[in-house]
């Protein structure tokens, strides 16, 4: 894991020739297969018809056969929201949503039919698959991996990033995230999570987000392990007490192979709750661990409330779990955690 530093930005040549005439599409809609982004299945009343552009891996049918070629056709300084509807298949490309470039919708046929791959694992700013660096994105329907540890293969366990999430208000829905270490950056910004899959061994989930996982499955790879070695799913890194982060756990359900801890931190004043989740057997009896704040841990949030299942006994666990009362319960896991302004409601799906 590394600290961020400022957003990457990207020279851009000048547009084709054809560009006008492709914004002139985008204005007006695509009417054509419009439905293929209506957030659930339907419109909106009252929203307006989203343009929609279409990848297609096979080139038959879409106006694009990469989803990083769709992004890159989106003019800087979008202010109206775009869907790129990305046809079933499996990419094999790394993607990038640049900080200039707002307000866009990636909607696939599902986490197991549309899929983007790359295996890089160099650093880890370097290494994810998908990078999405503005703000007010929504990402539906689709899969990123890091194939470099994910399937289960003979190279060496390295940190791959699947998904890094930097931009303000994302929104992320039925999206698998499959890795082994470091599988999603979390970056910063706030985002909301639901019914996603993600998977891993080590550190699986980090960053400074402000985030809501609800409904997701968080799928532990502990037999890709050494044997015996216990993984960690969450590495939180709030920086000070004052921070507005951390990543809140809702409806959750925690299974897989092996031995996992719930979280140690990867910053001081980490924050993490799991609340009313499924807890299996891979959880560890201790919970969590304290790594770098060892000898500090009254500086630790980590929290558990209304859990179940054979690992949510909390009688073997840390001495130092934290209490929450009701009323900051009730404040992290209300939507309004990561969405005080509106910003999931008013969304045109």
């Amino acid at each position: 894991m590394a600290s961020l530093g400022l957003r990457p930005t990207r020279a851009h040549s000048p547009p084709p020739p054809h560009f006008l005439l492709l914004l002139l599409l985008l204005c007006a809609g695509f009417a054509a297969g419009q439905d293929q982004c209506d957030w659930h299945g339907r419109a909106r009343p009252g929203a307006a018809a989203l343009p929609v552009i279409r990848v297609d891996p096979s080139g038959r049918s879409g106006n694009f056969t990469r989803v990083q070629a769709a992004i890159d056709w989106v003019p800087s300084q979008n202010q109206r929201w775009v869907c790129i509807y990305v046809m079933e298949g499996t990419y094999r490309e790394k993607v990038v949503i640049p900080f200039e470039k707002p307000f866009i919708i990636l909607k696939g046929r599902g986490k197991r039919k549309t899929e983007i791959v790359w295996d890089d694992h160099e650093t880890v700013l370097q290494s994810p698959t998908f990078a999405s660096l503005a703000d007010n994105i929504v990402v539906k329907s689709m899969s990123f991996r890091n194939s470099y540890n994910n399937p289960s293969n003979d190279n060496p366990r390295t940190p791959a990033v699947a998904a890094m999430v930097a931009g303000d208000k994302s929104y992320f829905h039925r999206v698998g995230f499959w890795g082994l270490q470091d599988t999603l950056w979390d970056v910063h910004g706030r985002h909301y999570f639901k019914s996603c899959t993600i998977q891993g061994a080590v550190d699986f989930i980090f960053g400074e987000g402000q985030s809501i996982y609800e409904g997701c499955s968080i799928s532990v790879l502990g037999n890709a392990l050494a044997p015996g070695l216990p993984g960690f799913i969450t590495a939180q890194g709030r920086n000070n007490q004052h921070d507005m982060n951390g990543f809140v756990f809702k409806n959750c359900n925690v299974f897989g192979y092996g031995s996992a801890y719930l979280g140690r931190p990867w910053r001081e004043y980490a924050r993490v709750l799991f609340y009313y989740s499924n807890f299996t057997d891979v959880v560890n009896p201790q919970g969590w661990d304290a790594w770098l704040a060892t000898g500090h841990e009254e500086q630790l949030t980590f929290a558990e409330y209304g859990c179940y299942g054979p690992g949510a006994a909390v009688n073997g666990r840390v001495s130092w779990l934290r209490n929450l009362d009701v009323l900051s319960v009730e404040r992290l896991t209300s939507l309004s955690f990561v969405d005080s302004q509106g910003w999931i409601a008013s969304a045109p799906f």
